[in-house]
């Protein structure tokens, strides 16, 4: 089922990258990969409204010429979060509706994971969302892979690069990998950016640790699929492998 308020998707698109400067005009099958990102993206039925937010004229431009909605945003934001909202703010999205953050890295991105992650929206006491799936424990000992504990409501209990739970019953358990899709009411993204960085998102590296430290709870769907981020240039052979051997290519 559909929110009742309006659902805008933004993609940040950020030129400087420390391992892979450029990232999101990198060609995978003769088109730049933000290119993927939004066509996968317009393509779920619960956006209204999909939007490509950069700060560089490079990729502003490539955009233009592709017809992908986008917005100049500034250079000096600390994360996508930060351009996310300005970006918001510059579409006029209301305090009540659902702003979704979607990653630029993922040319794979399933549509059907957004329509996942802004299901709990029906709910008007939902504020902020993200996604899960099961992992090995074998993946989760790899502190680029984030896991969760979640509590029988769904809400969010922890995020770590640590693998979750600590295994002390030796009994076999659920482990769930955190996947970097994000949606927030207009006003909880907002309350999220005036906050500023916690102690444990700066000791984890983690973001959403912000909104835990302050109370604001984070509910989590659990869902069976996965994506493949695109964090170096070797990940581009693998993702280009993968779209030529799918029949449900963009």
């Amino acid at each position: 089922m559909k929110p009742a308020a309006p659902c805008v998707g933004i993609i940040p698109a950020r030129y400087q990258s420390t391992r892979f400067p450029g990232k999101p005009l990198a060609d995978i099958l003769g088109k730049p990969m933000f290119w993927h990102v939004y066509q996968r993206a317009k393509s779920c039925p619960q956006l209204d409204q999909v939007v490509l937010a950069t700060d560089d004229q490079r990729i502003y431009e490539t955009a233009r010429s592709l017809d992908v909605a986008v917005i100049m945003t500034r250079s000096d934001h600390p994360s996508g979060t930060d351009r996310i909202l300005e970006a918001a703010k510059k579409l006029q999205v209301p305090d009540s509706a659902v702003v979704v953050n979607v990653q630029g890295d993922e040319p794979l991105l399933d549509p059907a994971m957004i329509t996942t992650l802004v299901a709990p929206f029906t709910d008007a006491a939902i504020g902020v969302t993200t996604l899960a799936h099961p992992i090995s424990p074998e993946a989760a000992q790899n502190p680029n892979r984030v896991t969760v504990v979640v509590s029988k409501s769904g809400r969010g209990l922890y995020f770590s690069r640590a693998k979750l739970p600590f295994d002390a019953s030796g009994e076999d358990h659920a482990i769930y990998g955190h996947i970097g899709l994000y949606a927030y009411r207009m006003r909880h993204l907002k309350r999220f950016v005036a906050l500023g960085p916690t102690l444990l998102e700066k000791v984890e590296r983690l973001e959403m640790l912000r909104l835990l430290e302050n109370d604001i709870p984070i509910h989590v769907q659990i869902t069976d699929a996965a994506t493949l981020g695109v964090d170096h240039p070797d990940d581009l052979t693998r993702v280009v492998e993968i779209m030529r051997a799918t029949t449900d290519r963009i």
